[in-house]
């Protein structure tokens, strides 16, 4: 039951971190439209979506382990097999976060790409 209900948050996560980095990224076309006609590369186009979703995630995670640490104390009896501040979740689940965000900032990105400087200017 534990297992399903985790799995039901972190596909909960996914959906939410895709669809803050969609909404971001199809606000800030003008922006990147911008870039491409001043000559940034592709590469840099997605460095740069993708770093802002990541730099976010990594922040959330270690803000998230630093509250997670003491509420882990409350929830002792509850586990099995592991003890309350076991590093290995927290780095697996930090991890496993990470990629995700990685993976949902991604096709944002490639959208991104996508934005012909011409149309982007044409924008208001």
């Amino acid at each position: 039951m534990l297992g399903a209900f985790a799995l039901a948050t972190f596909l909960l996560a996914t959906a939410g971190v895709y669809g803050v980095m969609s909404f971001s990224t199809s606000q800030r076309s003008h922006e990147f439209g911008v870039r491409v006609a001043l000559g940034v590369t592709r590469g840099d186009i997605v460095r740069l979506v993708l770093g802002d979703g990541l730099r976010l995630t990594i922040s959330g995670v270690l803000i998230g382990a630093v509250v997670a640490l003491p509420l882990m104390q409350l929830l002792r009896g509850l586990l099995f097999g592991v003890t309350a501040a076991d590093p290995l979740t927290f780095l697996i689940v930090g991890i496993g976060l990470v990629a995700v965000s990685a993976a949902a900032g991604y096709l944002p990105a490639r959208r991104a790409l996508e934005i012909k400087p011409i149309e982007a200017l044409r924008l208001d």
